[in-house]
């Protein structure tokens, strides 16, 4: 029988874990975008995949986030009937003091998105805890551990319907890949669980992004059952939709499709479906109370050799201190562009305050006036650092408040990632606004260009609170233009129809 297993070692372990996933991908993800990355022929999405490729590898050297939203803390634990534990504290105890240590660390600080109280005063719960935690038991006295960080823009993409038995799960993911936009920043990996219950088809899809990206591999050597078959079928058709790199059109949208079923009742058909994103962060880790787990960094040798930099002779350099609403409306759908100067950031939270403010008729901490606001909520500096990774939330969720920052405050442009919908494209083609489009999954050379960042409003709310970023050659891509085009639509429309697998429907 083995030696107990230590709380202490426990603790550890799961600390080190999630600070390891905060700057090494896994291998296999990341060497399976680089393969993406070679056959890409859409410009926007190549451009798009070298900035997460550069950023993974500037992450891996620097021991800094990958992502700004260094996410919900997951962990799927292994339990042997026979382990024995040498702690004092229960399971999901020792699991968020290892999450609270980690989201702490005073060298590579992540950040903390966990809210309590979520129905009421969403409060932040200030290290990232708790976590959520499944357990098997399972026979052995060991203990195995999946440690995985899940962002919101991949969370909240997730979808689960209940099926005919008669129905088609592939009919079904081909007509809801396309809703969820580009919010889950693709290219990423699709979860599917079929069977059970409804709870248990999502953890079946949960738990299947944690295996290792083996598409390449079953295409190879064919598959064995019908669900290798369904996953090479999915993954085929899924990317023949032209989604593409963060939505802009192209031939990846999934690296891999991963599929895990259960047995269920014969009047059901439960299927979910959850995606990853390009931050792609999960580790396994052994226990058997010999101490706390090694791991072992991947060797940076095996990273594609993609080395991103700004273009300064085909992006059109602004100056956002001397920005005009004639200069906005003149930019085109798919410019890019190299923004210089200083601009102000706000997500979801400073929002409502704002439109709270407005309403009461109170003043606003800043002064928005042919200002460009950057949806984002970076991560703690450290060291020498102005801020810390600072990669574009998603634009979605400003939707229904940018008429309002449009008309009373005056605001000329934002940058976020992913589409924006149709309240929003009205407001800006109301407003001869823009939308410009920073790439989700890139947060550290993202923050490469700020030099500089300080808090001027609503300090309370932490990473939502109003910063004045000062920034150098920050790369965006115009998605909206002032007359409310998007490329987010038209780029998956000409990819789509130039793969030719997947007829474009007729607007």
């Amino acid at each position: 029988m083995s030696a107990p297993i230590r709380q202490e070692d426990f603790i550890q372990s799961v600390a080190d874990a999630f600070q390891f996933i905060s700057y090494y991908h896994p291998l296999d993800y990341i060497q399976a975008l680089g393969r993406a990355y070679e056959r890409e022929q859409s410009a926007a999405a190549k451009d798009a995949i070298a900035q997460i490729l550069t950023n993974s590898r500037l992450c891996a050297e620097g021991k800094r986030p990958i992502c700004q939203d260094t996410g919900i803390a997951v962990v799927f634990l292994k339990i042997g009937m026979n382990a024995r534990w040498d702690a004092s504290l229960t399971i999901q105890q020792m699991v968020d003091e290892g999450v609270r240590r980690a989201y702490t660390h005073p060298d590579n600080k992540l950040r903390a998105s966990v809210l309590l109280d979520p129905a009421g005063k969403r409060q932040n719960s200030k290290d990232n805890t708790p976590a959520v935690v499944h357990y098997e038991i399972v026979p052995g006295d060991h203990v195995e551990a999946i440690c995985a960080a899940k962002g919101g823009g991949s969370e909240n993409k997730s979808k689960m319907v209940m099926l005919n038995p008669s129905d088609s799960i592939v009919d079904w993911v081909l007509k809801t890949v396309p809703t969820m936009g580009a919010g889950w920043c693709p290219p990423g990996i699709l979860g599917i669980g079929i069977g059970g219950t409804p709870e248990k088809a999502m953890l079946l899809a949960k738990e299947s992004l944690m295996a290792p990206v083996d598409i390449d591999e079953l295409i190879a050597r064919g598959p064995a059952n019908r669900i290798e078959e369904l996953r090479l079928e999915l993954y085929d058709k899924v990317n023949a939709l032209g989604i593409g790199a963060q939505g802009l059109g192209g031939l990846t949208t999934v690296l891999d499709v991963k599929i895990m079923d259960y047995p269920t009742h014969a009047a059901s058909l439960p299927v979910a479906m959850i995606p990853n994103c390009a931050a792609t962060r999960h580790v396994h880790f052994h226990l058997d109370g010999s101490g706390p787990a090694g791991l072992e960094p991947p060797s940076l040798d095996q990273w594609p050799q993609v080395a991103w930099a700004p273009d300064t002779e085909k992006s059109t350099r602004v100056n956002l201190d001397s920005l005009t609403p004639t200069e906005v409306a003149s930019w085109k759908p798919g410019q890019t562009l190299l923004l210089n100067g200083k601009m102000l950031t706000g997500r979801d939270a400073a929002h409502k305050r704002i439109e709270e403010m407005l309403a009461k008729g109170e003043k606003l901490p800043v002064d928005f006036t042919n200002r460009v606001i950057y949806y984002v909520g970076p991560v703690d500096p450290v060291r020498d650092e102005v801020v810390g990774p600072a990669g574009p939330t998603t634009a979605t969720r400003m939707d229904k408040f940018t008429e309002m920052m449009l008309t009373q405050t005056g605001l000329i442009s934002m940058v976020g990632k992913a589409e924006r919908g149709p309240v929003a494209i009205e407001a800006i083609r109301k407003h001869k606004s823009a939308y410009l489009m920073a790439v989700g999954g890139a947060a550290y050379l993202v923050a490469k260009a700020i030099k500089g960042a300080k808090v001027v409003g609503f300090a309370d709310l932490g990473m939502e609170a109003i910063y004045e970023f000062e920034v150098k050659d920050m790369p965006v891509t115009v998605a909206v233009d002032s007359s409310g085009s998007s490329v987010h639509q038209t780029g998956p429309r000409e990819w789509q129809a130039r793969i030719g697998k997947i007829p474009v429907a007729v607007a």
